[in-house]
Protein backbone atom coordinates (compact mmCIF):
# COMPACT_ATOMS: atom_id res chain seq x y z
CA UNK A 1 0.00 0.00 0.00
CA UNK A 2 1.45 3.57 -0.89
CA UNK A 3 2.31 5.72 2.10
CA UNK A 4 2.19 9.79 1.68
CA UNK A 5 5.55 11.03 3.03
CA UNK A 6 5.49 14.69 4.26
CA UNK A 7 8.88 16.54 5.61
CA UNK A 8 8.24 19.23 8.60
CA UNK A 9 11.56 20.47 7.96
CA UNK A 10 11.23 20.83 4.04
CA UNK A 11 9.61 23.69 1.76
CA UNK A 12 5.96 22.92 1.19
CA UNK A 13 4.64 21.18 -2.14
CA UNK A 14 4.35 24.14 -4.47
CA UNK A 15 1.79 22.40 -6.53
CA UNK A 16 -0.73 19.02 -6.43
CA UNK A 17 2.31 16.52 -5.22
CA UNK A 18 3.38 15.29 -2.20
CA UNK A 19 7.12 15.69 -1.06
CA UNK A 20 7.47 11.70 -1.23
CA UNK A 21 5.40 7.99 -1.75
CA UNK A 22 6.44 5.19 -0.05
CA UNK A 23 5.73 1.46 -1.49
CA UNK A 24 7.04 -1.60 0.53
CA UNK A 25 10.17 -0.42 1.55
CA UNK A 26 11.46 1.90 -1.35
CA UNK A 27 10.63 5.70 -1.29
CA UNK A 28 10.20 8.03 -4.36
CA UNK A 29 10.56 11.60 -3.85
CA UNK A 30 9.29 14.79 -5.91
CA UNK A 31 11.88 16.91 -7.37
CA UNK A 32 13.28 18.95 -4.50
CA UNK A 33 13.89 22.83 -5.33
CA UNK A 34 16.77 24.89 -3.74
CA UNK A 35 13.54 26.61 -1.25
CA UNK A 36 14.71 27.32 2.46
CA UNK A 37 11.42 26.72 4.31
CA UNK A 38 12.71 29.03 6.96
CA UNK A 39 13.08 32.15 4.86
CA UNK A 40 10.36 31.23 2.59
CA UNK A 41 11.94 31.35 -0.87
CA UNK A 42 14.50 30.39 -3.01
CA UNK A 43 17.96 30.38 -1.72
CA UNK A 44 20.46 33.32 -2.57
CA UNK A 45 23.10 32.80 -4.90
CA UNK A 46 24.14 30.55 -7.60
CA UNK A 47 24.35 27.18 -8.54
CA UNK A 48 26.57 26.01 -5.67
CA UNK A 49 23.97 27.12 -2.62
CA UNK A 50 21.23 26.29 -5.03
CA UNK A 51 22.50 22.74 -4.80
CA UNK A 52 23.16 22.44 -1.43
CA UNK A 53 19.86 23.66 -0.40
CA UNK A 54 18.21 21.27 -2.98
CA UNK A 55 20.13 18.25 -1.63
CA UNK A 56 19.28 19.52 2.11
CA UNK A 57 15.67 19.66 1.60
CA UNK A 58 15.63 15.97 -0.63
CA UNK A 59 17.52 14.75 2.76
CA UNK A 60 14.82 15.75 4.91
CA UNK A 61 12.33 14.09 3.13
CA UNK A 62 14.32 10.31 2.54
CA UNK A 63 14.49 10.79 6.39
CA UNK A 64 10.75 11.62 6.69
CA UNK A 65 10.21 8.29 5.24
CA UNK A 66 12.52 6.47 7.31
CA UNK A 67 15.90 6.36 4.63
CA UNK A 68 18.72 8.11 4.62
CA UNK A 69 21.12 9.37 1.98
CA UNK A 70 23.26 6.60 2.44
CA UNK A 71 19.89 4.45 1.59
CA UNK A 72 19.43 6.76 -2.14
CA UNK A 73 19.52 4.05 -4.51
CA UNK A 74 19.50 6.70 -7.77
CA UNK A 75 19.07 10.30 -8.35
CA UNK A 76 17.59 12.38 -11.41
CA UNK A 77 19.17 16.03 -11.10
CA UNK A 78 18.04 18.68 -13.70
CA UNK A 79 20.06 21.94 -14.17
CA UNK A 80 18.76 24.96 -16.11
CA UNK A 81 22.44 25.24 -17.64
CA UNK A 82 25.00 22.95 -18.62
CA UNK A 83 27.43 24.84 -17.53
CA UNK A 84 27.39 24.30 -14.11
CA UNK A 85 27.96 20.60 -14.08
CA UNK A 86 30.95 20.50 -12.77
CA UNK A 87 30.13 23.34 -9.63
CA UNK A 88 26.99 20.88 -9.10
CA UNK A 89 29.55 17.52 -9.07
CA UNK A 90 31.58 19.68 -6.36
CA UNK A 91 28.16 19.89 -3.94
CA UNK A 92 26.89 16.48 -4.64
CA UNK A 93 29.92 14.87 -3.85
CA UNK A 94 29.93 16.43 -0.75
CA UNK A 95 26.75 14.86 0.22
CA UNK A 96 27.53 11.62 -1.45
CA UNK A 97 31.04 10.37 -0.73
CA UNK A 98 31.17 6.79 -0.95
CA UNK A 99 28.74 4.14 -2.30
CA UNK A 100 27.44 7.16 -4.36
CA UNK A 101 23.72 6.49 -5.87
CA UNK A 102 22.85 5.82 -9.67
CA UNK A 103 22.42 9.12 -11.45
CA UNK A 104 21.31 10.74 -14.27
CA UNK A 105 21.67 14.70 -15.06
CA UNK A 106 20.25 16.84 -17.49
CA UNK A 107 19.95 20.13 -18.52
CA UNK A 108 16.43 21.38 -18.98
CA UNK A 109 15.41 24.69 -20.75
CA UNK A 110 13.13 25.87 -17.86
CA UNK A 111 12.83 24.93 -14.34
CA UNK A 112 9.97 26.44 -11.46
CA UNK A 113 10.72 29.32 -10.14
CA UNK A 114 13.52 30.36 -12.46
CA UNK A 115 15.77 28.19 -10.22
CA UNK A 116 19.17 26.79 -11.18
CA UNK A 117 18.65 23.09 -9.60
CA UNK A 118 16.11 20.12 -9.44
CA UNK A 119 17.18 16.76 -7.63
CA UNK A 120 14.74 13.67 -7.16
CA UNK A 121 15.38 10.31 -6.06
CA UNK A 122 14.47 6.43 -5.12
CA UNK A 123 15.64 5.64 -1.75
CA UNK A 124 14.95 2.41 0.56
CA UNK A 125 14.00 2.57 4.16
CA UNK A 126 16.09 0.25 6.51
Amino acid sequence: MKKIITANTAPDAIGPYSHANQFSNLIFTSGQLPICKEKGGVVNGGITEQSQQSIKNLKAVVEAGGGSLETVLKTTCYLSDINDFAAFNNVYSDFFKTDCPARSCFAVKDLPLGVKIEIEAIAYCK
